[in-house]
């Protein structure tokens, strides 16, 4: 008997079924184990030694493997086929190899790019050891971005309160983000305008041209400018006769695009299919590992994290015959087509994503998946069968129209146009477009040189230049690849690491720094700057590529950084805040002082005048003040604009007068976002204030509403049975009813306005038979089981909102996700960030197992007690302070 060691059990439980009776396959749920995360975890001093902790789940798989091996003599790691898959057989057979379970047992190696039972077999026959090489590269990637977030991220909660942590390629990628942000705001308009036509054929057929040149000169874009120079242009060729000065046809070819790798995929799959990286890979991985097609589970696509383009002779023969079957011969070229991979730094060895089968059409599998397997799998076999499939003849015209102008200048106008001959691949696939479009199809009508051209109709048209697009997940990650950053496996997870930690959101698929996000960023150029540059990043993987070759030490990789990078961190401990903030207010003063249209100073305090404005830290994050503070307390948010900042002055928005008391209610903007403000401060006391509600646009509030708002709290009545008041008030977490110290959640915001005293006191009621414990969650979606095992993940509701629960783990959800849509990947991320934090929020021992000497223990209650006696004195008032706490709870503004 032999035992098999896969990642999943769906995995195992397909492969048993090729291997047969005399194997036994057992799964590992993914990594078996990992750095804990704390520091010195990784050990520079001890030439990098790395201590690993094997979780619970993962000690029973390994319990359950090394039982299996007591009546078995041989052990085939079987893990991916990738750098990760190397690591987690490593994994595997060192925590077997220290339980004593591999004594005279074989180990080998076998790695196969389809779940197939020909694939499954054909790899069973090659076995190999386990590969060093592969295995180093995992070990200095993974000591290296342990070292740096767990050193980088203290200095940056010192530095900068409010941020989270940083990563090694995290933070590029960030940095990619940020500084698309800044040319976005640096942009200026720049108006142009065009010159279009509408001419006929002698024969009455019409056509479009645009205005090419001048007197014999070529325009660019930008020649011109405005409407003067265009209406000038229009009246020089008014009336004027217009003839065909050139027509030319060419021949031109247009190739297919190589199969897909891991990037392509995800970038087509989000241009034609609308999917996120993180759905995309959710995806493949079901295809990969299979489905149920005539009674066996059979894997539809070869490996899906690669950055390979090549495919196996057997499969392009196949793919060749795929073409003759479907298409016919004209379609398949004299020889197959050879691919290589471009993109820089691609280090890993295996073929493109295919279909495993490719004479399994989309259709004869339509049944077996749902309607996203189909979407994406219809996609792979389109693009396989398309890149080897013949190119497309086209035939590419261009008609020269031209006439004399009123000022004796010659103008040329420019038609274009293709037309296809011979369809070749774009029959199946076109890169960017639905299948069924075709860019090459505009043909221009039948014209001679020296034709008579009518005229239609002539007009300039004006333009704007555009800033350039913010990355969207598939364009961020298509730079990523051209500038070395990040690997196949990685670049979902960089995605989502970015969104979790609050430093990008994604707003109609695009990714937008938030202002945390640009303060990390700029406070790492500013201090950092050698390890979020592009180039120093590419670098480093190249270096890890050569580790992975064999070609260098991997520790020597890991002293040749830590050396410089501990430097840099030693100058950095030293800096003071302010120093960091001189830095960080020249850095983001595009984005944060913007410049004034009257051109005065961006950074005079609107409030007092005399101060200047600067970046301000504050536990919750950054936000603008004055200099001046405490005598001037002028805040406002990091970013012009946000939550109506730049809308609204320092001495507030008017809304309008009090009738009762006649002062002004004001809407204003602090530093944790829009209030109201009834009055003003009066010798040092706060005037009254009220937050307004999640939801509510603080433009659209009315006077009515502010003075409703600013009543609050609310006296419902006094309850029956206790005689105490009901309170009614917004709070931190939504509108609430209050009584005796009490607190029970009401469904609207309305509610807090015309709630009853007999269903207040029904609400409270029901909150007290609970035991004023919440109600159970109820889960909104199941998401399956989690990769490492252990049960499934559930998306639930909560009282404070949408979570993700697996096992004793909760994850609370980003504000801008839905929770409908929320992928394994993204739930494991979350899932697996909440358990690095768990460690840190567990409390204390308590010092009860060290007990004190009795002198030691006397001497330390005493003046406990000293201080115990005084208390009383400042008791009530702190009970009063709680109680007004507690009725009328606001955020502060």
């Amino acid at each position: 008997m032999t035992v098999v060691v896969v990642e999943s059990p769906a995995k195992a439980k397909t492969i048993n079924k090729y291997l047969g009776k005399d194997f036994k396959v057992l799964a590992s749920y993914g990594h078996v184990r990992d750095l804990p995360a704390k520091d010195g975890s990784v050990r520079p001093d001890a030439d990098f030694e790395m201590d690993w902790e094997v979780d619970g789940k993962s000690a029973k798989r390994l319990a359950d493997i090394a039982a299996a091996l007591k009546t078995d003599d041989r052990l085939i790691l079987a893990t991916d086929p990738d750098r990760e898959g190397e690591a987690i057989s490593w994994h595997v057979m060192e925590v077997l190899r220290k339980k004593g379970a591999l004594k005279g047992k074989a180990v080998q190696r076998v790695v196969f790019n389809a779940i197939t039972k020909s694939s499954v077999l054909e790899a069973m026959q090659h076995p190999r050891e386990v590969d060093v090489p592969l295995v180093d590269a995992y070990l200095a990637r993974r000591a290296l971005d342990y070292l740096v977030g767990f050193s980088l991220s203290p200095v940056l909660w010192r530095k900068l309160p409010g941020s989270r942590s940083a990563g090694r390629v995290q933070s590029v990628a960030l940095r990619l983000i940020c500084d698309r942000e800044l040319e976005i705001e640096a942009f200026r308009a720049q108006e142009y305008w065009t010159i279009d036509g509408t001419f006929v054929t002698p024969k009455g057929q019409e056509f479009q041209a645009w205005l090419n040149s001048i007197g014999g000169r070529k325009l660019d874009k930008l020649d011109i400018k405005d409407e003067a120079s265009a209406r000038a242009i229009e009246q020089a060729v008014k009336g004027q006769p217009f003839k065909v000065d050139s027509i030319e046809s060419k021949p031109a070819k247009r190739h297919p695009y190589p199969p897909f790798r891991t990037s392509t995929l995800q970038q087509e799959a989000s241009r034609k299919l609308g999917f996120s990286s993180a759905r995309t890979m959710q995806i493949a991985q079901r295809l990969y590992e299979g489905v149920e097609l005539g009674g066996e589970t059979v894997g539809l696509i070869t490996y899906m994290r690669t950055d390979g383009v090549d495919m196996a002779p057997e499969a392009i023969a196949a793919t060749r015959n795929a073409i003759l079957k479907n298409f016919g011969e004209p379609y398949v070229p004299s020889s197959p087509r050879i691919y290589t991979t471009k993109a820089k730094n691609a280090q890993e060895a295996h073929e493109a994503i295919r279909p495993t089968e490719m004479s399994r059409h989309p259709n004869d599998v339509r049944r077996a998946l749902d309607e996203d397997q189909f979407a994406l799998y219809d996609l792979i076999w389109k693009r396989t069968i398309s890149s080897q499939m013949e190119s497309a003849d086209l035939e590419r015209t261009t008609a020269d129209i031209g006439t004399d102008g009123k000022d004796g200048k010659h103008y040329a106008f420019r038609a274009t146009g293709s037309v296809v001959k011979f369809d070749g691949f774009l029959r199946v696939y076109q890169e960017g477009l639905d299948d069924g479009e075709d860019e090459d199809s505009k043909r221009l009508p039948a014209m001679a040189r020296g034709d008579s051209i009518g005229v239609k109709k002539i007009e300039g048209v004006q333009h704007f230049t555009e800033p350039p697009p913010r990355y969207s997940e598939a364009s961020l990650i298509k730079k990523m690849e051209e500038l070395g950053i990040g690997r196949p496996s990685t670049y979902v997870s960089i995605m989502e690491t970015l969104r979790t930690r609050g430093y990008v959101r994604l707003d109609k698929k695009r990714l937008i720094p938030e202002d945390k996000g640009r303060v990390v960023t700029a406070f790492l150029e500013s201090f950092f700057r050698r390890y979020v540059e592009y180039d120093f990043t590419a670098d480093l993987e190249e270096k890890l590529d050569k580790v992975s070759a064999g070609e260098i030490d991997w520790k020597q990789v890991l002293r040749d950084f830590w050396q410089q990078f501990t430097a840099a961190l030693d100058d950095v401990k030293e800096l003071r805040v302010t120093n960091v903030l001189d830095s960080l207010n020249d850095i983001l003063a595009p984005h944060i002082f913007p410049p004034k249209e009257d051109g005065g100073d961006a950074r005079a305090c609107p409030s007092c005048g005399g101060g200047q404005l600067s970046l301000k830290l504050g536990k919750f994050g950054s936000f603008i003040g004055c200099s001046n503070y405490p005598e001037c307390k002028y805040t406002r948010p990091m970013t012009p604009g946000a939550e109506g900042a730049d809308a609204v002055p320092a001495e507030g928005v008017l809304l309008g007068v009090d009738p009762e008391t006649g002062e002004k209610v004001t809407r204003r903007v602090g530093r944790f976002g829009p209030y109201l403000q009834l009055g003003e401060a009066v010798e040092g006391e706060k005037p009254q204030r009220a937050s307004i509600p999640r939801g509510k646009k603080p433009e659209d509030i009315t006077l009515e509403e502010a003075l409703k708002l600013l009543s609050l709290p609310r006296e419902v009545g006094l309850h029956p049975e206790t005689g105490k008041p009901i309170v009614a008030n917004f709070g931190r977490f939504g509108p609430f009813v209050l009584h005796d110290g009490t607190y029970a959640n009401l469904e609207s915001p309305e509610d807090v306005f015309t709630i009853g005293i007999n269903r207040a006191v029904d609400i409270l009621a029901e909150k007290k038979a609970r035991g004023f414990q919440r109600p159970k969650a109820g889960a909104l979606k199941d998401l399956g089981p989690h990769p490492s095992g252990g049960g499934n993940i559930q998306v639930m509701k909560g009282r404070y909102g949408p979570y993700v629960k697996f096992g004793s783990v909760n994850a609370t959800l980003p504000r801008d996700k839905d929770p409908e849509q929320l992928t394994v990947e993204e739930a494991v991320a979350l899932i697996a960030e909440r358990e690095g934090k768990s460690p840190s929020k567990k409390p204390p021992k308590k010092a009860a197992a060290k007990k004190a000497p009795a002198k030691k223990a006397a001497a330390k209650k005493a003046p406990a007690e000293k201080a115990a006696k005084k208390a009383p004195a400042k008791k009530p008032a702190k009970k009063a302070a709680a109680r007004k706490a507690a009725k009328t709870p606001k955020e502060a503004a």
